[in-house]
C-alpha cells in the first residue's frame, strides 16, 4: 500500500507536475507573444493597400457628408473637379505659362517665374517644372543678397589665384615676388618679370608687383633721357595709383598741352575709362619736358603722395642710368 500509495503518488505527484509544466509551458508562450502580437497586427495591417498620402487627399462628399480619400493631380496637371462617391479626381494639364512640380490638388497652376537681373535662361519653363535661371557670364550668385553680382575684378599688382563662377566669385592674390599684373581683371593672374640678362639687356628699372622690368641696350642707356625710361610705365602707373574722378579730371585738364583748352573740353563728361584713354595718348606724345612737369602737376591738384612717389622713381632711374652707362663704356655694346 504504502508502495502503491506511494507509486500513486509518484503517480499524482508526476501528473500534477506534468500540468505544471504544460501549464508553464503555455504561460510562458503568451508572455513571450505579448510583445510580440503588437508587431503581428501591424504586418497584418500593412499587408492591406493602404493609399499613399502623397498621392491622396481627403475629401468631404457633398452629397453624403462623409469622408473620402481622393487622389492627386499628377505633376503637370491640376484639379479640375473634386472626387465624389461615384466619380474620380478630375485632372486638367497646365495651361501654357504656368506649372506644378508635385502632385497637388491646387485649383490653378503656378505662373512660370522669369529671370532675374543679370540672369540667363537655362532652362524653359514646362507643364512640370519651372524655368531654371543661372547667372550670366561675368556674375556669381551672393547668397546674402539673393541676386547675381559681378564679379570681383583683381587690381593692378594682384593677380587671379581663382577663377569666378555662377556660384562663386573671384579670388584674388598679390603677386609673388618675381610677377606682376599691371591690369585690372577678372581673370589674369599674375605674369613673370621680363629678364633683362636673359636678353642680354641692362636692366633699367627692377619690376614690381604692378609694373614689369624695364630693360635697355647700351645705345639705348647713352641717347634717352630718364623720363623716356618713366614714360614706359606711366600708364600702368596711373592705374595703379589711383586718383579719384574729380581729381583725374582735375590732373588731365592740367597735363602741358598747346592747347589746354581744347584738352579741357574733351575732359567733361569722360569716365574713369575715358579720361585713362586720354592720358594714355598724351603721354604716348609728350615731350620728356612734359613728362618731368608731371609730378609738380599732380602736386598742384592735391595728390601730393603721388606727385612724391613718382618723383622718387624718376630719380631712381636717373641713377641707375648714370651707374649703367659707366658700365657700358667698359663693356663692349649690347644690341636689342
Amino acid at each position: 500500500m504504502m508502495v502503491g500509495t506511494g507509486v500513486r503518488m509518484c503517480r499524482r505527484s508526476t501528473g500534477s507536475a506534468s500540468v505544471r509544466t504544460q501549464a508553464q509551458g503555455l504561460m510562458g508562450v503568451q508572455q513571450a507573444l505579448v510583445p510580440v502580437l503588437p508587431l503581428l497586427l501591424l504586418l497584418v495591417h500593412a499587408a492591406r493597400p493602404l493609399p499613399d498620402p502623397l498621392l491622396t487627399f481627403r475629401d468631404t462628399d457633398p452629397v453624403s457628408g462623409k469622408t473620402l480619400e481622393c487622389d492627386r493631380c499628377p505633376p503637370g496637371t491640376f484639379l479640375r473637379a473634386r472626387c465624389t462617391a461615384t466619380r474620380k479626381t478630375v485632372c486638367e494639364t497646365c495651361p501654357p505659362g504656368s506649372f506644378t512640380e508635385l502632385w497637388n490638388y491646387v485649383p490653378k497652376c503656378l505662373r512660370c517665374g522669369v529671370c532675374a537681373h543679370n540672369q540667363v535662361e537655362k532652362s524653359a519653363c514646362t507643364a512640370s517644372s519651372d524655368c531654371q535661371c543661372a547667372c550670366k557670364d561675368g556674375y556669381f550668385f551672393k547668397e546674402t543678397y539673393g541676386m547675381c553680382r559681378r564679379h570681383a575684378e583683381c587690381p593692378s599688382g594682384h593677380g587671379v589665384l581663382t577663377t569666378g563662377s555662377a556660384l562663386v566669385d573671384t579670388i584674388c592674390h598679390v603677386c609673388p615676388n618675381g610677377t606682376f599684373s599691371d591690369v585690372v581683371s577678372s581673370v589674369r593672374n599674375c605674369s613673370a618679370h621680363r629678364s633683362c640678362a636673359a636678353a642680354r639687356l641692362k636692366q633699367v628699372m627692377r619690376g614690381s608687383a604692378w609694373h614689369d622690368s624695364v630693360c635697355a641696350n647700351c645705345t639705348e642707356l647713352q641717347t634717352q633721357d630718364g623720363a623716356d625710361f618713366l614714360r614706359q610705365i606711366l600708364p600702368k602707373y596711373f592705374v595703379h595709383h589711383k586718383l579719384s574722378l574729380r581729381r583725374l579730371r582735375q590732373f588731365v585738364r592740367k597735363l602741358p598741352s598747346e592747347d589746354r583748352k581744347k584738352t579741357a573740353g574733351n575732359v567733361s563728361g569722360l569716365d574713369v575709362s575715358g579720361l585713362h584713354s586720354l592720358l594714355d595718348a598724351w603721354i604716348a606724345a609728350a615731350t620728356v619736358a612734359d613728362i618731368r612737369r608731371l609730378p609738380d602737376v599732380l602736386t598742384k591738384i592735391g595728390a601730393n603722395n603721388i606727385g612724391d612717389r613718382l618723383l622718387n622713381k624718376l630719380r631712381k632711374i636717373e641713377s641707375q642710368l648714370t651707374h649703367l652707362t659707366d658700365t657700358c663704356s667698359t663693356d663692349a655694346p649690347t644690341t636689342a
